[in-house]
């Protein structure tokens, strides 16, 4: 690609007053410019990517945790529907018993006052 100003056999002189030496500089900081914003997005692409590793680590434990819990929580209702199915008496005897209990204490708190 010819240039105006740079022909061949033209003078030395013109190389400099043809104003390609100022492109070329402001090409040079334009792409250091571009150099800087690719390196602070391949340092920001590889933080992302760390995060979402992360994350997903924690997302596996908490897979864990709640598989745990659901089992626990499975347990206590089967215990729960093995007592409903018992005896309903008993039941209804624990019921009066912790009524009559929570009675007793509101009569001893307001009596104290």
């Amino acid at each position: 690609m010819r240039r105006a100003g740079l022909g061949e056999g033209g003078p030395q002189g013109n190389y400099v007053a043809s104003g390609y030496s100022v492109y070329e500089e402001e090409n040079e900081h334009l792409q250091e410019g571009l150099k800087a914003k690719v390196n602070a997005l391949k340092h920001l692409s590889i933080d992302i990517g760390n995060e979402v590793k992360y994350q997903n680590k924690m997302l596996g434990e908490m897979d864990t945790d709640f598989d745990s819990t659901g089992g626990l929580l499975g347990s206590t209702m089967g215990r729960l529907k093995l007592l409903a199915r018992g005896s309903q008496s008993k039941v209804f005897c624990y019921m009066l018993l912790f009524a009559l209990f929570v009675f007793i204490v509101l009569y001893w708190v307001i009596k104290l006052r």
